[in-house]
């Protein structure tokens, strides 16, 4: 018995609908699955109806990029159970796309400096929702100047990239008052991507639960036996819940499977029910 708690459809930069990401998630034998795209739920009504039709649980969420402390990697944050009427989350998400939108024409710009003939028009034509980087490295794949998606991110997109530009984010400060008041569950994403050791990454940790994080990605893709231990261990001293998934993109990320990550991936259910113990703790719907 298994779940996948986040996961990316074409509603920002993955390759499957929500339908899509849906179906196949019954077809996986999942028992749940939440639908997380980047700073968006533009897609959580599709896939809401989608669990309907293929008879399986759908969990409407998003990620969120956050600022992060000086020295430290990504803070994403997953949150799940969104409420349909979400609108000061939609607020804010609508400032971050703004950002995008302008960051988009930056990396364009950035990249015809560098003599490659790409247009912002047709970037965009790859996209169904939210404009992301991996819609800039399908394009450079179709021009020709790389030969796969991670060619495009450590050449020219990553952080490293010779075209990169840093995204606009929200602060923990801005993004938690919202969270708690709509009644969503806040998980840390994939804490090694902070990429600190565990005494520091535990200190950045409290911190965000000081704000309202309710729990963190124990299991996921990338963490080895080690990270996934390390991490329970770290949860369960804190008192925080207990998540995990794969953050499956589809064919722009063709290693990681749904439900299943790089093949190795198992997500309890029971972390599921733990989570809808929390909520109904605390007066909130599930």
């Amino acid at each position: 018995m298994t779940i996948d708690l986040h996961t990316h459809s074409t509603a920002s930069d993955g390759t499957l609908s929500p339908t899509e990401l849906i179906k196949l998630a019954k077809e996986s034998g999942l028992d749940a699955i939440a639908i997380t795209d980047h700073d968006t739920f533009q897609g959580v009504p599709e896939a809401l109806a989608a669990g309907e039709k293929y008879d399986i649980e759908v969990i409407p969420g998003a990620e969120l990029s956050l600022e992060s402390p000086e020295g430290a990697g990504w803070i994403h944050v997953v949150a799940l159970w969104l409420p349909e009427d979400a609108t000061e989350l939609q607020k804010a998400f609508d400032w971050v796309q703004e950002g995008r939108k302008n960051r988009n024409h930056e990396i364009v710009d950035k990249l015809r400096s560098l003599g490659i003939t790409i247009t912002y028009d047709s970037v965009a034509a790859r996209a169904n929702g939210t404009i992301g980087r991996p819609h800039f490295a399908q394009e450079l794949m179709a021009l020709g100047v790389v030969s796969s998606i991670d060619e495009a991110f450590k050449v020219w997109l990553g952080d490293n990239g010779r075209a990169y530009v840093p995204k606009r984010k929200l602060t923990p400060e801005q993004a938690f008052p919202i969270l708690n008041s709509i009644g969503a569950t806040s998980i840390l994403a994939h804490p090694f991507a902070l990429g600190l050791n565990l005494k520091d990454t535990e200190e950045v940790v409290k911190d965000l639960m000081g704000f309202g994080l309710d729990g963190m990605e124990v299991y996921y893709t990338e963490h080895n036996d080690a990270d996934t231990k390390a991490y329970k261990e770290m949860a369960e001293r804190l008192g925080l819940l207990i998540s995990g998934g794969s953050d499956f993109h589809g064919s722009v990320k063709p290693k990681i499977r749904l439900g299943k990550g790089k093949g190795g991936l198992h997500v309890p259910t029971e972390l599921l029910e733990k989570m809808k113990e929390d909520r109904r703790a605390k007066g909130l719907p599930v």
